[in-house]
């Protein structure tokens, strides 16, 4: 019986999985183009079985040497010879176990690489334009985890050797060059080339800048979800709505291989349901695990490189919009990790797993103990035979913050209501519930917040008042987004400076719904 897999490849007759076909067919029509090209995408995000399965399409037709970096170690590119040896070597290696097969002349040129003493780059293309040229088939070099030869001058010397070999093939048909080099690893060549010579020049110029553009969309879509759930669904007959479930994981993931696949395992393996209670579960599970090397990796990111922090910080604790930009080196790397993703002209965190993780790590940094504390204390006065009671949730908080800050009378910086109000929320739906910030309605005016709690969905806009048109206009927003989630009653937290409002929570009809809104 098959089952979801989240450590390492993925193989079909062993894995529920998504149907890559199409996206292995392009990546097969560049190879029969002859590109070379890079597929960069963040951690676990499908690239080693995607070129696993790209190995085995190309096989019948290609002599296809797929290595791994990984199997090297950093002595390896201590220096050109090193490299050289080390390289011949796991070519010879890739005989052994049979999957390659080399010509008599080119076994010998590697074997004679392996075993000397001091080997350079010049010798080793010799000996793999001996390989390509008495080759019965077309040579394909595909290397994954090029990521392994992070900051190695030797490493941009032999791509560099690649790049000439290519532009020999491009001038002479004859030239016995590669007929596609395929790399794969979270950081691109350019990168690589960037922390070695930081100057612009170098940068520009890098060895790596015959590649071809690789834009196969990599991520899993709704549709894509669903196929896999169908072939679950065929083997387990657990009566799920094939369609909903995909779109609620797909909506929490973004489509990132790793989280469909973690989420779609969770709900399998723990038996929590294949509905919107069960992937809420999942999800709930999944933030709260402390072993996720994925999140370990992003995190340490962040740690080591605080300009990514704060630009994160600014995006999800500020609702600010950054237009995205091909040049900002931030940006890039931010998309490099997988934390963020363009969304029409705007830069947005990648998906509600990513952000609601932020979130709560921006959260865990920010002062505001008192408001924690006093969130913990009442906690049963909001939950009721397990129901959330969202209407004393927000009378809760507008009595707390008069209690720590006293009156709102002073104008504080829009972060501090958003920030301390989920403060609050979060010790009460801690362990039974979830939320998001809505990344379509966020700005710097207001945020919609969205709770799910014992299999019951809330709705919560939090804005500064300015003033009763644009209030109105919130309202109305409110309701689109009540219709979007088929809900009736939804709730708004009001910052309000005017010294005549009328604090308190007060009943707003709005066209067939209720909202319910509180003042502070």
């Amino acid at each position: 019986m098959r089952r979801f897999n989240t450590t390492g490849l993925c193989v079909p007759r062993k894995h529920y999985m998504v149907d890559i076909s199409d996206r292995v067919a392009r990546m097969r029509s560049m190879v029969d183009a002859g590109d070379y090209f890079c597929v960069n995408r963040a951690r676990q995000y499908g690239k080693t079985t995607t070129l696993s399965a790209l190995k085995r399409v190309l096989a019948g037709d290609y002599s296809v040497a797929g290595l791994d970096f990984q199997a090297l170690s950093h002595a390896d590119f201590a220096d050109e010879a090193a490299f050289a040896r080390s390289f011949a070597s796991i070519l010879l290696d890739t005989e052994e176990l049979g999957q390659i097969e080399l010509p008599s002349e080119a076994e010998r040129a590697l074997e004679g690489l392996a075993e000397a003493s001091a080997p350079t780059l010049t010798g080793l293309f010799r000996a793999l334009r001996r390989w390509i040229r008495t080759s019965k088939r077309p040579v394909v070099l595909v290397i994954d985890e090029v990521d392994s030869a992070n900051n190695n001058q030797v490493f941009l010397d032999f791509l560099a050797q690649l790049r000439l070999a290519y532009l020999s093939r491009e001038d002479d048909p004859s030239y016995p060059a590669f007929q596609s080099v395929v790399l794969a690893g979270v950081t691109d060549v350019k990168h690589l080339k960037a922390k070695i010579r930081p100057d612009e020049a170098s940068k520009v110029n890098s060895p790596w800048n015959i590649a071809a553009d690789f834009d196969v969309d990599m991520s899993f879509s709704a549709t894509d979800v669903a196929g896999m759930l169908a072939d679950y669904e065929a083997d387990h007959a657990t009566g799920m709505d094939v369609a909903a479930v995909a779109k609620e994981i797909a909506d929490w993931t973004g489509g990132y291989p790793f989280l469909v696949s973690r989420l779609c395992q969770l709900v399998d393996e723990r038996g929590l349901g294949w509905d919107h209670a069960g992937v809420d579960a999942a999800v709930r599970l999944l933030l709260a695990d402390d072993d996720v090397a994925l999140f370990e990796s992003l995190m340490g990111q962040l740690e080591n490189r605080p300009e990514l922090k704060d630009r994160l910080r600014r995006v999800i604790m500020l609702g600010e919009e950054i237009d995205y930009s091909p040049y900002d080196e931030t940006q890039k790397l931010l998309r490099m990790y997988g934390f963020a993703t363009v969304r029409g002209s705007k830069l947005t965190v990648a998906n509600r797993v990513f952000e609601t993780l932020l979130c709560d790590y921006f959260l865990a940094e920010e002062r505001g103990g008192e408001v924690r504390d006093a969130a913990i204390v009442r906690r049963s006065r909001f939950v009721s035979d397990g129901r959330l009671d969202m209407r004393a949730v927000l009378e809760g908080f507008r009595r707390t913050y008069g209690e720590v800050f006293g009156p709102l009378v002073d104008r504080f910086p829009e972060k501090d209501g958003r920030e301390l109000f989920l403060l609050y929320l979060k010790p009460i739906i801690n362990g039974t519930g979830n939320y998001y910030i809505e990344a379509q309605t966020r700005d710097q005016t207001r945020t919609d917040v969205v709770v799910d709690y014992a299999g019951e969905r809330f709705v919560v806009e939090l804005k500064v008042w300015r003033g009763p048109r644009y209030n109105e206009e919130g309202e109305a927003q409110l309701r689109g987004y009540l219709d979007h989630f088929g809900l009736d009653v939804g709730y708004m937290l009001s910052f309000n400076f005017n010294k005549r409002k009328e604090p308190g929570l007060r009943r707003v009809p709005v066209g067939d719904k209720i909202l319910w809104e509180e003042t502070i």
